[in-house]
């Protein structure tokens, strides 16, 4: 009975052992990947967030305007016609 009780320690203390060691591997790989993702990101040509976010707000604003100024020079066009239109009218 007693043998019995130290191959069970012994069982134990492998598996113990073999637990932490892959443990450690995890960790070890983990790192490994987490460092070789950064590099090909180095590498390539990103924009951070807070970067893409402000040029699609100036991009939108400047839309915005762009249709404004659109509009505006449609209204001021008309009313160029009509005015011109009125003039030929009149024989000018």
């Amino acid at each position: 009975m007693q043998t019995d009780s130290h191959i069970l320690d012994d069982v134990a203390r492998v598996a113990t052992g073999a637990m932490g060691a892959a443990s450690g591997l995890k960790g070890e790989l983990d790192a490994m990947i987490k460092r070789r993702l950064e590099g090909i990101l180095a590498h390539m040509d990103l924009v951070p967030r807070d970067e893409f976010d402000a040029v699609k707000e100036m991009a939108a604003r400047a839309r915005t305007e762009s249709e404004a100024l659109a509009e505006r020079v449609a209204r001021l066009e008309a009313r160029l016609a009509a005015d011109g239109a009125g003039e030929a009218s009149d024989g000018r």
